[in-house]
């Protein structure tokens, strides 16, 4: 069994059991959260499509743990006109491990 969700603008294929890193959410460490934005729910052959979401649906996870992600480094640069840019990036990001999809 596995959901499609929706979360901080991305989409996501989760199965229970799974750990997924999605962008930050403002919940402590080792809380359970019920994610209701729920676009696809299948179960073998059963396959429930929402319009836009699935109604009755919710994949429940447990926050494992907050971080940063690598840094992602910005260059621009402008080839015989004395130009240089550099700037650096890391994305805050919440480990959710998947206990349950129902719906």
């Amino acid at each position: 069994m596995y959901a499609v969700i929706v979360t901080g603008g991305k989409q996501y294929r989760v199965a229970e059991g799974d750990v997924v890193k999605v962008e930050k959410l403002p919940v402590e460490a080792g809380a359970s959260i019920d994610l209701d934005n729920v676009l696809m729910v299948a179960n073998g052959d059963n396959v429930k499509v929402g319009a836009p979401y699935v109604a009755g649906s919710k994949v429940t996870a447990t926050v494992k743990s907050h971080g940063r992600s690598d840094k992602v480094k910005i260059v621009k640069m402008r080839r015989r006109k004395h130009y240089r840019k550099q700037a650096g990036h890391r994305q805050h990001y919440t480990e959710l491990q998947i206990t349950g999809i129902s719906g």
